[in-house]
């Protein structure tokens, strides 16, 4: 079916915008979620090849988390109204009592969340690119304390708390002078993959522009998502149970995180580590895979066969990643 897209009223008053792909809804064998990542939008790219969807009938739908594109912003973002959110738009769309839920990137917590707080809506869930919060105690100072990006998130999230015009003023300097530049020209956040990638596509990050940045409502959008991320967490993941022994159909969700190995935003060691501690999570990694895994050639495919059929993918699954019990 062609792309459609509507806007639903919350119950808080707020409008939350989606899109819907795939097949039609109530021809669909598969419905599943898509939470963007930061500075994305409904608009992102999932880059999953056309036959598989009709193949086995996948229904999508894609939304802007509150603040972003066409939704209304939340003054009280927290974890849990991501949650809530999600919970609301699957019931207002009729889209069934579970579904599927695929994160990417700083979109995973609100996969996250939803495992602490809506587990018996969930069929399965996915999440690419999953952004770590160094505060989560579960997290070994071992393998934090010569990260850089820990250093990085704590300064950031600080700014971000104490003074929010600092942070506006240093974004909106020659770091992000159009989309395209400021993703091309930063090994710092990307392999040579993700560079070729966003050559030729960049219209998942509407909102990193300088010009755009300057907006208010944009750069408070950005600011919020970010210390919601990186903030103090009221839980930690690794202390969440199984969500398989959750709702009526016990056994039948299943948890995947997907990581490339050359990841230079989120180290793939913080994933391997969680998911020791969480051995029901079934975690492959690409091996020459970036921050923007998502986009390329093959990848999304991989992610739903796995996530929805359970096929096993060997060639996502190198030797040197398989996880052993702690």
């Amino acid at each position: 079916m062609e792309d459609t897209q509507g806007r639903i009223k919350l119950r808080d008053g707020r409008y939350l915008a989606y899109k819907e792909r795939g097949v039609p809804k109530d021809d669909a064998k598969f419905t599943i979620v898509l939470a963007h990542g930061f500075g994305s939008s409904k608009d992102m790219i999932f880059n999953v090849s056309q036959e598989l969807v009709n193949e086995i009938g996948i229904y999508f739908v894609l939304y802007d988390r509150a603040g972003y594109g066409e939704s209304d912003p939340n003054p009280k973002r927290s974890l849990k109204s991501e949650a809530y959110d999600v919970q609301e738009l699957a019931d207002r769309l009729e889209i069934g009592s579970r579904f599927y839920l695929i994160g990417i990137s700083m979109g995973s917590y609100t996969v996250w969340s939803c495992l602490k707080h809506i587990p018996q809506r969930l069929a399965g869930v996915a999440m690419v690119a999953p952004v770590v919060n160094y505060r989560w105690p579960s997290i070994p100072k071992s393998l934090m304390q010569n990260d850089y990006r820990r250093e990085v998130a704590k300064w950031s999230v600080w700014v971000a708390n104490y003074f929010p015009g600092l942070l506006k003023w240093l974004v909106t300097q020659n770091l992000f002078s159009t989309t395209n530049s400021m993703l091309e020209k930063n090994p710092v956040y990307f392999n040579d993959q993700d560079i070729e990638v966003l050559k030729h596509n960049t219209k998942g990050f509407p909102m990193l522009t300088k010009e755009k940045l300057r907006e208010r409502g944009v750069f408070e959008t950005l600011r919020s998502d970010f210390l919601v991320a990186f903030g103090d967490w009221d839980f930690d993941p690794a202390d969440l149970p199984d969500p398989s022994l959750s709702g009526p159909e016990k056994g039948s969700s299943s948890v995947h995180i997907w990581q490339g190995y050359e990841d230079k935003v989120m180290p793939f060691q913080l994933q391997r580590c969680l998911c020791r501690k969480l051995p029901w999570i079934r975690y492959h990694e690409v091996p020459k895979g970036g921050h923007l895994i998502v986009q390329y050639d093959g990848v999304c495919d991989m992610i739903l066969k796995s996530l929805l059929l359970g096929e096993d993918l060997p060639m996502y699954k190198p030797k040197a990643v398989i996880i052993e019990p702690a």
